[in-house]
């Protein structure tokens, strides 16, 4: 692992990245650990496959995607044993050039169907790639998530995923900014490397945040062309029209991922499709309903206060949600933990979501340490530490969550009840 290269590209990322910073306001983060950059291999073969990531792709299926350096078939072989690959499938590939870089050939490949619990073991691409192996979630309870925002690429970082990798999760959620390129491409392929060892484990399921935006005006003008074509989430699968927002279901949740940074009012696409998906879960089928976005709606941290995309969402949506019962609004966005009671509308309510806010797994901008004082009445623990969340839903009715530090403390723990199990809040 490097220090992050010092190309002439590189310094043009960090200028823009410095006059947007200087633009947001008076609030400078604290230093934080060196950052990362991972290379390949030297005798890395250009057919051999690299940055594996799998994620879940509707029912019992996964989608496997990876990069390679040359052109190569977007096939993956797959079976219950090591290099014995009873199935395949194939898929398709696709590139994307953004200013002067272009990216490898990003193959993306749905196998299945997938028997739940169970131990796959397979290979992307030609025989130049090495065999890996993954678990697929269960089918019922309990099942674990782990929960972690704003990642980055630094040796907290590395921490960050040491420590969610010994705890034996079904799912990672993770809400938004994932590699922290910002502009710096050769970046989105480090965190490709820096996170396979995980990512091509267990699925992980992503939205995106401001990170990925990556919109330079007259110079790139698109938005979200490096997480589109590197994080195909399952949109089409839940009935979205685009990869900014969708849903799905594993083991009797059904988890939303909503986009803070693309429409979000009463007339756009997501605010429809979120009515339509919401009226469509069967909380029989699924007693849990999760929900993540960036940028927190409710928040007593000083950073990032009043912005459109925590007040405005909120103003648009958080009627749906209450009305619907979702159970937990998983935010990122602010560099630090904080979990509040149930709310509505500012206030608390028995019949509200608990909205967490666990932006904190590790990225270069340092730790947001400045909260509003007094403390809200309706936020119940707050910390500015690097960490990671784990989530064991352990039935229909309960569920228990732990806020990790990444010096193995668990300094915050609690049980939720689902609101699907609560008589008093049934629709």
């Amino acid at each position: 692992m490097l220090v992050i290269l010092k190309s002439p590209y590189h310094v043009l990322s960090m200028l823009i990245i410095t006059a947007g910073l200087a633009a947001a306001g008076d609030y400078v983060r604290p230093p934080v650990g060196r950052s990362l950059f991972v290379s390949l291999a030297d005798d890395h073969s250009e057919k051999a496959s690299q940055q594996v990531h799998i994620s879940l792709a509707g029912d019992a299926k996964m989608r496997i995607s990876w990069i390679t350096d040359d052109m190569t078939p977007s096939m993956v072989r797959y079976g219950k044993s090591p290099e014995n690959y009873e199935a395949w499938a194939a898929g398709t590939s696709s590139s994307y050039r953004y200013i002067l870089y272009k990216s490898g050939q990003i193959h993306d490949v749905v196998i299945g169907p997938l028997e739940p619990s169970t131990t796959y073991y397979y290979k992307c691409g030609l025989d130049e790639s090495p065999e890996l192996s993954f678990r697929t979630p269960p089918a019922q309870f309990p099942i674990d998530f782990a929960v972690s925002g704003d990642l980055g690429q630094t040796e907290w970082t590395k921490s960050t995923l040491q420590h969610i990798g010994e705890t034996g999760y079904d799912v990672l959620l993770l809400p938004g900014d994932l590699s922290y390129a910002d502009f710096y491409q050769p970046s989105w392929d480090s965190f490709g490397r820096l996170i396979e060892p995980l990512a091509s484990q267990r699925p992980w399921m992503v939205s995106q945040g401001n990170h990925e935006v990556e919109r330079i005006p007259l110079i790139h003008s698109e938005r979200f062309t490096a997480y589109n074509a590197r994080w195909h989430m399952p949109f089409e699968e839940s009935g979205s029209n685009s990869n900014l927002f969708y849903s799905f279901e594993v083991a009797g949740v059904h988890v939303i991922m909503l986009g803070s940074y693309t429409d979000f009012g009463t007339d756009s696409s997501q605010y429809k499709w979120l009515e339509s998906d919401l009226k469509n879960v069967d909380r029989n089928r699924t007693p849990w309903l999760f929900a993540l976005v960036h940028a927190p709606w409710y928040n007593s941290n000083k950073a990032h206060q009043g912005e459109k995309e925590s007040t405005h969402m909120r103003d648009a949506m958080e009627d749906l949600l209450y009305n619907a019962r979702v159970d937990i609004v998983f935010a990122g966005h602010v560099h630090a933990y904080e979990r509040f009671t149930r709310v509505y509308k500012k206030d608390a309510n028995k019949c509200g979501p608990v909205h967490i806010t666990i932006g904190d797994g590790g990225n270069r901008e340092g730790l947001a340490t400045r909260y509003k004082d007094p403390q809200p009445n309706i936020s119940v623990f707050r910390e500015a530490s690097f960490g990671h969340g784990h989530l064991r839903v352990v039935n229909a009715s309960h569920a228990e969550w732990t806020w990790h530090r990444n010096d193995n403390a668990q300094p915050d723990s609690t049980w939720f009840t689902s609101l699907a199990s609560d008589s008093s809040c049934v629709v």
